[in-house]
Order: structure tokens, then C-alpha cells, then sequence
């Protein structure tokens, strides 16, 4: 297992684990779209010339290209920002690839708030609702530089395609190469209770954290739940954590509709109904700024988070 730890941009975490594939499996290729620069794809291109393909500002086009090459035995790995990774060619993505039972990887960089002055059109909120459309699609949000990596490496092991979404910038060290990190296996950082948190993705683990702390501060014992792997969904954990607290929020970079925290819910309701609060983007586009103030304005701060989970825990 590597060290995560050599990378000092999550960039460079999920790029390395498709170089480190690549270089034990031939068949692995890497499609971008003109933002090599942008990913750092280009260690892949210097390693590997000939089975690495620059398909320009043409998003549909990368994915047809991909599921054809698929069609033929190789295993594709593609890289856009994520507005244009799900939204701009997902016709592509449901029937080239997801009808047609192709294995093809797509790596969405700068999900939600991440994408920061690239601004509400580079936004995507939508991008986990949309990959669950897909019939088999796995998605993963890792929440720091050895699970982007470990789990790269596990989705091409899985066989089917995914959906792998990650900032570009930026570096959190939570796991060492000796956790285990497990495809389909949240991790629970934190165990309280009186509120299960259950976040996804590097900015909500860490506000989720923050607020345990503030809550205990409190006398409200909370646990955290770093959900790495959005589909398949860790039913068992959730269900154990929901049992447990009788209480559970949920916190996404992303919009409710069709995302994680409707997918607990409408879990929760079939099996054990519990008391549920929610943090994500709600009802808005995105705006430009950085991280900082565009996690103020959408209530991604350890304090929010707390906040709700101490109202949610107090019902």
C-alpha cells in the first residue's frame, strides 16, 4: 500500500494511483479533455504516451471515445472539471457507457463549492443525483489523500464504472497507508450518542469534526462518519449509527435533491424512521469566492454544522 502522504495536491493522489494501475495493467487509458495541466494527466502522458489521449474542449465526444475503446478490452480512465464530467456529456455517460455495459472511470475534479472562482457555472450540486441515474455507476467522495488514493485503485478493481469526485487543490492527511480504507465502507472517526454525523468528501468531514468538538464542549456526544463511498451505500453502518442516536444529519457539498442525504433518508423510512436534519447547498447556484467565504455562505463551517446537529439532538 503507498504512502499518500508523497503528494502534496489531491490532484497528484488520484492521478498517481492511475499511473501506479496503469503501469501493472495495460489495458488501463487516459482520456482528458484539454485540462491536462489542470489534473497534472500529463505524468500519466509522459509515462505512457501512446495510451494517453487528449480529446480537447469536446466532453461528449471524450465519453463516445472512451466507451468505444472500452467496447474493444481497454479500460478507460477520463478526467473533466465536474459541471462538465456530469452534466455536459451525460447522455454519453447513460447510454454509451451506462446501456451499453461499459467500464469507463470518470474523474470529476472541483465538486460544489470547491470549484471556487470558477463560479456558480462550474458548480456542480447535481453531479451525485445525476451519476445515480446510472444503473451500476459506484461513486466515491474520499475525504483525504490516502483514501483518493486506495480507493482509485479499488474502483478499477470493482469492474464497474465510476465516478470518482475529488478537488484538485489541496491536501488533508486523516488515514495512513495502515487504515482501512474498504470500497462500500464508511469509516466511523467519531463514536457518540446523541447525533450521528454523516458527512462525505474533505470539506464536510472536516466541518463535521469541528462540530463534534463544539458539541461536546456541550455535553452532546456525537459520531462522525466519514461516508467515502456514496453507491454502493454502507446500509449497515448507517442503520447501526441511526440505532444508536436516533438521530442523524447529514452533510453534503452538493444539492438534497437526489443526493446523499435523500438517499439515507429514503433508506432510514423503509427500515428504522429516525429524527433527520440536513446540510447542503439547498435551493442555490453557486457564486464565486474562495473556499473560506463560500463555506460561510453556504453553511459548510464546523460551527453550522453543530448548530444543527445540537438542534436536531435536542428533538
Amino acid at each position: 500500500m503507498k504512502d499518500a502522504h508523497v503528494y502534496s495536491h489531491y490532484k497528484e493522489a488520484v492521478i498517481g494511483a492511475v499511473v501506479d494501475l496503469a503501469k501493472e495493467h495495460p489495458e488501463i487509458v487516459f482520456l482528458d479533455a484539454d485540462l491536462s495541466s489542470c489534473i497534472g494527466s500529463t505524468t500519466f502522458q509522459k509515462e505512457f504516451p501512446d495510451r494517453f489521449f487528449n480529446c480537447g474542449i469536446a466532453e461528449a465526444n471524450m465519453v463516445g471515445v472512451a466507451a468505444g475503446l472500452a467496447s474493444t478490452g481497454l479500460v478507460p480512465f477520463i478526467h473533466s472539471f465536474g459541471c462538465f464530467a456530469s452534466r455536459r456529456d451525460y447522455d454519453q455517460l447513460f447510454i454509451s457507457v451506462g446501456y451499453t455495459h461499459q467500464t469507463v472511470h470518470v474523474i470529476g475534479s472541483d465538486p460544489g463549492i470547491t470549484a471556487q472562482y470558477n463560479g456558480g457555472t462550474h458548480m456542480p450540486f447535481e453531479d451525485i443525483a445525476l451519476m445515480r441515474q446510472i444503473p451500476g455507476m459506484v461513486i466515491v467522495e474520499p475525504s483525504d489523500a490516502q483514501s483518493l488514493y486506495e480507493l482509485t485503485l479499488q474502483v478499477y478493481e470493482n469492474g464497474h464504472s465510476s465516478y470518482i469526485r475529488t478537488p484538485r487543490k489541496g491536501i488533508c492527511f486523516r488515514y495512513s497507508p495502515e487504515d482501512k480504507i474498504e470500497l462500500g465502507k464508511g469509516i466511523e472517526l467519531k463514536d457518540g450518542e446523541d447525533v450521528a454525523i454523516i458527512a462525505t468528501g474533505a470539506l464536510m468531514v472536516d466541518a463535521a469534526l469541528g462540530a463534534e468538538k463544539l458539541l461536546a464542549e456541550k455535553g452532546i456526544k456525537a459520531t462522525v462518519i466519514d461516508l467515502h463511498t456514496i453507491r454502493p451505500l454502507d446500509t449497515a453502518l448507517i442503520e447501526k449509527v441511526a440505532a444508536r442516536t436516533g438521530h442523524v444529519l447529514v452533510c453534503e457539498n452538493g444539492r438534497y435533491a437526489g443526493g446523499v442525504g435523500e438517499m439515507i433518508a429514503a433508506h432510514l423510512a423503509s427500515v428504522n424512521p429516525v429524527k433527520m436534519g440536513f446540510v447542503n447547498v439547498g435551493e442555490r447556484f453557486g457564486e464565486v469566492g474562495n473556499l473560506k467565504y463560500l463555506s460561510s455562505a453556504f453553511g459548510f463551517t464546523a460551527e453550522n454544522v453543530a448548530a444543527a446537529a445540537e438542534e436536531l439532538a435536542r428533538k
